[in-house]
């Protein structure tokens, strides 16, 4: 068989409605677009976890996090979980990582001095890393590309995000406004452009397997100029939520705790607006130097044949419901965008199904022709991707859950006395009807039900208005108990041991 070409990219933090072909009002994205009109996109895509190493932990292995106890940024990742780095190279694919992935080294067969056991931001295993540049790091691989250019970089690279000294915020351009201290063409994204274009002419129109995960729009919440003023903080969309973050955090006691931390919340209307469009700024410069690894495929005369997976860890509140970066119970945080692009994939078609980051795995070994492991919870897209239609039997919602147990010291208050096993919320998002369920008591944390259509603020708890709504909580609540049953661990469940033919296996259904 004859190895495909494979580019999976990942964008940290990147909203699914924030690219001008999901129809936003504000943000534009050519190059992204680019890739969905040869392509594919899922409009209903979801994470199914939050922040970066949990909802990683889920796309890598198509595993969701009640499975995979991948919880927080620092969780292990069992070895017992296979990936798609692993997958691939037992198809003789030699699986390539640009940027990060912050995988958690299992500790299970480690002395306790191993230098992996030291930070959160270790290589899937599998993935033969070309550039690993961590963020939390400090983005060396990165600074030490900067000063090969006869660039003063300090000993933490990432302080040049840090304003240009020249720059004084006021009450009209708060501090985010500010540029960098790097141009545009010294960006971190242009930076993993060029290694990927360096490492793909050196193949010569070999095949590749190539995960490109990029940094940005992940904060800091700063740019290079000519993108820091890309977007007019007084011309940003409209925010989703209450009015005033007094009545936001009379929705739930968790928004209650969550509005009351600092970096969570902005310090005043300018600096919310501002956030936002410097946010807007950040995805529009990510999707210049996408442009420009497109723009190389394309003079390769490689592009049409290869297969492009575009999608994100989690998304950004943003500046909705008075909060940032990605938290809770909110879509803001989970609905993240998928476009899927390739030879013999419908072009220029849009999917209105719920899919979940779950599916990409899956998906991933069909494209390469290998079996899809027994562990995963998700399913393959590309009968959908090729012009099936879905299944009758495909899921009507989407799953994500939050494990905020490392996050209560910064949440604080009563938290603190209370068993980390009780922080944990799983969301059932349905297209009319959003449940909220949390494991901790309900008197502490009660449950929540939306209609997402009538009530897109989500600022209404059902539950608390009518006892009809009840019922229908009750219902999904059912519905989220069969999930969790269908979504146990099954790697043996359909193996028999007979005295006839020893071991058998019966035939197993797709996981809907």
């Amino acid at each position: 068989m004859t190895n495909k070409r494979i580019l999976f990219i990942t964008l940290d933090q990147w909203r699914g409605d924030c690219f001008s072909a999901a129809g936003h009002p504000i943000v534009k994205t050519p190059s992204i677009d680019r890739i969905a009109k040869r392509g594919v996109i899922f409009k209903n895509h979801f994470a199914n976890a939050a922040p970066c190493g949990p909802s990683r932990a889920c796309l890598y292995t198509g595993t969701y996090l009640h499975k995979n106890r991948s919880v927080a940024n620092g969780t292990p990742l069992s070895d017992e979980f296979t990936n798609f780095a692993k997958i691939a190279r037992g198809k003789d694919y030699e699986p390539v990582l640009f940027g990060y992935t912050d995988t958690s080294v299992d500790p299970t067969n480690l002395s306790k001095n191993d230098s992996r056991l030291f930070s959160y931001e270790g290589v899937l295993p599998g993935l033969d890393p070309v550039v690993h540049d961590p963020f939390e790091a400090g983005s060396l691989e990165w600074g030490k590309w900067l000063a090969s250019q006869g660039i003063d970089v300090p000993s933490f690279p990432r302080d040049l995000y840090q304003p240009d000294p020249t720059f004084k915020s006021t009450k009209a351009r708060p501090d985010t406004f500010a540029p960098t201290q790097f141009r545009l063409e010294q960006s971190e994204s242009a930076f993993l452009v060029e290694k990927i274009i360096e490492y793909i002419s050196r193949r010569d129109r070999e095949d590749f397997f190539i995960h490109a995960s990029f940094i940005r729009p992940h904060p800091p919440r700063r740019n290079p100029v000519g993108f820091h003023d890309f977007v007019d903080m007084n011309d940003v969309d409209p925010f989703l939520g209450a009015i005033s973050k007094e009545e936001e955090a009379k929705v739930h006691p968790l928004t209650e705790l969550a509005l009351g931390v600092d970096f969570l919340t902005p310090k005043d209307e300018a600096d919310r607006l501002q956030k936002r469009a410097t946010y807007y700024g950040s995805i529009a410069e990510v999707d210049l130097h996408i442009g420009t690894l497109l723009d190389f495929l394309e003079r390769e005369g490689i592009l049409e044949e290869t297969y492009i997976i575009l999608t994100a860890d989690h998304g950004d509140q943003n500046g909705d419901h008075h909060l940032f970066e990605k938290l809770g119970f909110y879509d803001e945080s989970f609905h993240i965008p998928l476009i899927i692009a390739g030879p013999e994939i419908q072009k220029g078609v849009q999917f209105d199904e719920f899919t979940e980051a779950v599916d990409v795995l899956p998906t991933i070994c069909e494209i390469i022709e290998e079996a899809i492991p027994k562990q995963c919870d998700g399913n393959s897209l590309l009968p959908y991707l090729e012009g099936e239609q879905f299944p009758s039997w495909w899921r009507p919602s989407a799953h994500f859950e939050w494990d905020f147990r490392s996050f209560r010291r910064r949440l604080g208050g009563p938290l603190l006395d209370i068993p980390p096993s009780y922080f944990t919320l799983t969301v059932l998002r349905g297209s009319t009807f959003k449940l909220v369920t949390f494991s901790a008591p309900q008197d502490f944390l009660p449950p929540l039900l939306f209609n997402v259509h009538e009530d897109p603020d989500q600022i209404h708890n059902l539950i608390t208005e009518d006892e009809k709504f009840k019922s229908i909580a009750g219902e999904m609540a059912l519905d989220l108990m069969s999930w969790r049953m269908r979504t146990d661990d099954r790697r043996h469940a359909n193996q028999l041991l007979t005295h006839e033919s020893g071991l058998i296996e019966e035939e197993v259904y797709a996981n809907p």
